[in-house]
């Protein structure tokens, strides 16, 4: 997969730690941003969506722990 972009959450202090991700028409693939070479995880776009909608709140928010 080609363009990886990082987390919007990454600043400029800590632009190194985070996790960078690159969408297909039919998946969506996550890798470390400190080891850009390593292997990717990589999973179906609704299995991926449904993964983050679990992780928000309603309004998109992070959801509470």
């Amino acid at each position: 997969m080609d363009n990886w972009r990082k987390s919007s959450y990454s600043g400029p202090g800590d632009g190194n730690e985070c996790v960078e991700i690159a969408t297909s028409t039919t998946h969506v693939a996550v890798r470390d941003s400190k080891a850009p070479a390593r292997a990717a995880l990589t999973f179906p776009r609704a299995a991926f969506t449904r993964f983050l909608t679990g992780m928000t709140g309603p309004e998109g928010s992070p959801s509470p722990r």
